[in-house]
């Protein structure tokens, strides 16, 4: 029932096809999908009864299919009358939106269901492509607003409820480091980067509209530097010059996370911008030492990381009805447990009572190794802050590209 398809040529063959034929939009909101009443077998309405199961594409741009692709699969197979097969796709987060838009223009939207962090997020609702879930839809999703964790419910507001935080991690910036070639380990962005002059392209971090630890380290060096307002990233000067000095040393930008923690375990680089999440995930993986070790900058802020569910605009009613069904599924306690996973975005879960003990045997075993100390500390004791606004985040990932990031690799 699993397929992985290319995103473009999706697109590209549903364009060609809607020019030929000249399909209209479809668009629907959720029937009653009670199924308490009478009516045919089962419970169902006789209107119920008469949808076909339907298939869902699902795209991802956040990594998230590790998180929740089993329970995905739990979901179809208890609910065979409601969906009959879903198309994996995996993507990049700066081309998600115009994907989806062009699609909605062809009147050939094939997509059901996306995940994404904040990036991916924000162009969306930049370019209003997302479908409302809350409180639009409420009925088929109800409560979960109100169980959100604190740092959950931040993330879900930056949404606007335009889409629902299914994972969250208290993020960056941290750093992740080989301890056998650190012997002084920076404490100040300052002492960072005077490792970064002293041993030139052995510190690296990813573009950051293409990684959540680079975002985090973009987003979280406003704080540590004390810039005038950390939200607005035109009044981010010190930020600027920190960047533009430092990318002196940097050799290139990667356009995703498991690169430079590739990089970092084969030698050719010391330090790296990581988040609570990737250090824990890429120890429990062995992609990287068990011994590598992590740290923190003084007046650090966590920009606190969520990886979300979203829905395009213009499904057809079978298909939002069963695509409202599964996220609904994704945020019960049993699988939200699920997230913990192999530490992804550890801690994982985004609503409130859904302890480790909760999780698989595997993974509460996994988990438990690797978690540190220090880092349980570091989550009570540096101050939680958000994601920039989705408008915000977007304006700073264009400067940084302007500013910073026009590099090849050496």
């Amino acid at each position: 029932m699993k397929h992985l398809r290319s995103l473009g040529l999706i697109l590209s063959v549903g364009i060609v096809m809607t020019s030929l034929i000249g399909c209209g939009g479809q668009s629907g909101r959720p029937s009653d999908q009670s199924n308490s009443g009478t009516g045919t077998a089962a419970g169902k309405t006789a209107e119920e009864a008469a949808v076909k199961p339907v298939t869902l594409g699902i795209i991802d741009v956040a990594g998230s299919l590790q998180l929740v692709q089993a329970s995905i699969d739990e979901f179809v197979s208890k609910n065979p009358d409601i969906v009959s097969d879903v198309e994996y796709i995996k993507a990049t987060a700066p081309e998600l939106a115009s994907k989806l838009k062009a699609q909605q223009t062809a009147n050939n939207l094939d997509t059901a269901l996306i995940f994404t962090g904040f990036d991916g997020l924000a162009s969306g609702l930049e370019q209003d492509v997302w479908e409302e879930l809350l409180p639009k839809h409420v009925d088929a999703l109800p409560n979960i607003e109100g169980q959100l964790l604190e740092g959950a419910k931040l993330a879900f507001d930056i949404g606007k409820g335009y889409a629902i935080p299914h994972a969250f991690c208290p993020g960056g910036p941290m750093f992740t480091y080989n301890p056998d070639m650190v012997k002084e380990v920076p404490k100040t962005a300052e002492d960072l980067l005077a490792f970064a002059k002293a041993n030139p392209g052995k510190f690296l971090y990813a573009r950051p509209s293409n990684s959540g630890p680079g975002s985090a380290f973009l987003q979280g060096l406003p704080y540590i530097l004390g810039d005038t307002d950390p939200k607005d990233p035109k009044t981010w000067d010190k930020t600027w010059a920190y960047l533009k000095e430092l990318d002196q040393y940097i050799d290139y930008y990667p356009t995703g996370t498991g690169i430079t923690f590739r990089e970092l375990a084969e030698g050719t680089r010391w330090i790296i911008a990581s988040h609570m999440g990737w250090d824990m995930n890429q120890r429990i993986l062995g992609t990287i030492p068990q011994t590598f070790q992590g740290f923190f900058l003084d007046k650090s802020t966590w920009v606190a990381d969520a990886n979300f569910v979203a829905v395009p605009k213009g499904l057809t009613e079978d298909k939002l009805n069963a695509t409202l069904k599964l996220v609904a599924f994704l945020m019960t306690p049993e699988q939200q447990a699920v997230t913990y996973d192999s530490g992804y975005m550890y801690p994982g879960p985004a609503i409130k009572d859904v302890p480790l003990s909760m999780a698989p045997k595997d993974s509460q075993d996994k988990v438990g190794a690797a978690m540190r100390d220090e880092y349980e500390k570091a989550i009570k004791d540096i101050p939680t802050g958000t994601q920039l606004e989705p408008e915000a985040l977007v304006e700073a990932y264009d400067m940084w590209d302007k500013l910073v990031g026009a590099k090849v690799k050496k």
